[in-house]
């Protein structure tokens, strides 16, 4: 066997490494490209009670690793997992922000700036027959779903 690659000319050694290295890397950046956030475990997170946020209000919930907002028609999550690659987004300038690869998101989880091509995932909010505020970090929900204020 050794007798078979020490006739392979130098060339021909070369190119079938650039051949092989070539392969590796599209194989890396497919994955890369088409990376998919695992669906997290359903996680009933209490966050208090609604008295405790003023409408406009983003609180960080690290526990969900969510973002809590209460708006004129109600309280709203967003995950605060970048739909790129799964960093966590920081709330900079009225804006969230991924420090891994500089995407911007609304505060209503809509897409500023990429990379990411796909707006944060808006989480279901929940209260308690004791009048508290749950977010389920694993039920996603539609982005216009709002937990009412006239609580």
């Amino acid at each position: 066997m050794n007798e078979r690659w020490s006739s392979l000319p130098r060339r021909a050694v070369l190119k079938l490494s650039l051949a092989l290295s070539g392969v590796l890397a599209l194989g890396g950046l497919a994955r890369f490209l088409s990376y998919r956030q695992p669906p997290p475990a359903s996680q009933r997170i209490p966050v208090g009670s609604p008295d405790n946020y003023a409408i406009g209000s983003v609180t960080a919930v690290p526990q969900a690793r969510a973002w809590l907002m209460r708006d004129e028609s109600g309280f709203y999550a967003v995950s605060g997992l970048c739909t790129h690659l799964g960093c966590t987004v920081s709330e900079e300038a009225g804006e969230f922000v991924c420090p891994c690869h500089g995407s911007r998101f609304r505060h209503d989880g809509l897409i500023l700036k990429g990379p990411a091509l796909r707006p944060l995932r808006h989480l279901e909010v929940s209260l308690t027959e004791d009048h508290q505020l749950i977010i389920d970090s694993g039920s996603e929900v539609a982005d216009s779903v709002r937990l009412a204020t006239d609580l």
